[in-house]
């Protein structure tokens, strides 16, 4: 839990905000699995490769966070998975700063769905809130796109 969610009061360290959500990262067993990453991984990547199949596309671009995006087995979804990544501009170099590429990963899909985009060099073309793609950081299947 985040250390911006305890405040100490006079009398003792009270837990002003109570967490409302279960996190993919909790260590809880479910059935047979060990973990909530077990428990969905089956039923999330079949229902992706469906989706997939449905499509006719073999196209996942990948707009989730770390945390969740391990919940896919991405040997048996059999695509080609492209990662943006959102980097700011920090020290004298670029750093992914979650708050900040939350919130881009969002503007990336507003992107994608009014603009139709259905391939990875198409995404190039993305520019919000002062993004834009960097050629240089980027790797096929990982495009970067930095600001400041």
């Amino acid at each position: 839990m985040s250390s911006l969610l305890r405040k100490r009061s006079t009398s003792k360290n009270k837990l002003l905000i109570r967490p409302y959500r279960l996190e993919m990262g909790t260590a809880l067993p479910v059935r047979k699995n060990r973990n909530l990453y077990e428990f969905w991984q089956k039923k999330i990547t079949a229902k992706i490769r469906e989706d997939l199949d449905k499509s006719g596309s073999n196209l996942l671009i990948n707009l989730a966070s770390v945390e969740y995006f391990k919940a896919i087995d991405q040997k048996k979804l059999k695509a080609q998975i492209v990662s943006p990544e959102f980097r700011e501009a920090k020290d004298g170099t670029y750093k992914i700063i979650s708050i900040f590429a939350k919130k881009a990963r969002g503007m990336m899909t507003r992107f994608i769905l009014q603009n139709g985009i259905n391939t990875e060099e198409q995404l190039r073309a993305f520019e919000s809130d002062g993004y834009c793609f960097k050629s240089r950081l980027s790797e096929r299947g990982k495009p970067v796109f930095t600001r400041g």
